[in-house]
């Protein structure tokens, strides 16, 4: 049986640096939805085509077309081990991946929703921003992002919280503080 972890939190939490450190720390796949999508982007794919003028206004892609590239990702043979990177995004995802990592075999050990205040994650982004040239992170794109968070992601939380899965990490400090509360979790630790 495979098993999952799914990293929770606003854009600027730190879920992409803290999930591939787990990942490559405990042998998982990380599977970074904004990655895939972006390398579409920058590829000039049918795809990212299509999701290009999405991206840069901040709104989220159709649950279609990311559970399309989940399904593709997953698929293979064995049960993998998988960290998610930023999906689910919304009720509709999450419910759709708990269906198909059961079709899977893989059984979600725990969902770690990254909590970072608001004004250390604008600026988090702006810096991210400059430092990798990313053209969704501009200040009324990273406002945009935030506000679509709020509304269609923070839901989340208490979706997971009422499945007994959801584990709340304080995202702020350096990144081993963030790590060690993280693995602290998982192992069974102070949630």
């Amino acid at each position: 049986m495979g098993e999952a972890v799914i990293f929770f939190g606003p854009p600027g939490a730190g879920k992409g640096t803290q999930a591939s450190r787990l990942a490559s720390e405990r042998g998982y796949r990380k599977l970074s939805t904004g990655d895939i999508l972006r390398d579409h982007v920058a590829r000039g794919s049918e795809l990212g085509r299509q999701v290009k003028p999405i991206l840069e206004s901040g709104g989220l892609v159709p649950d279609q077309l990311v559970l399309a590239l989940i399904r593709e990702e997953l698929s293979g043979g064995k049960a993998p081990k998988v960290i998610f990177d930023g999906f689910p995004r919304t009720l509709a995802q999450a419910q759709a991946l708990d269906q198909l990592l059961s079709e899977k075999q893989v059984a979600l050990k725990g969902v770690l929703l990254l909590v970072v205040p608001q004004r250390e994650l604008l600026n988090r982004l702006v810096k991210r921003a400059q430092l990798e040239g990313r053209t969704d992170d501009n200040e009324s794109v990273i406002q945009r992002r935030l506000e679509v968070y709020e509304k269609d992601t923070a839901p989340l939380a208490d979706y997971y919280r009422g499945a007994g899965k959801l584990m709340q990490i304080d995202g702020t400090g350096t990144q081993d503080q963030v790590f060690a509360r993280i693995q602290g979790a998982l192992n069974g630790g102070v949630r």
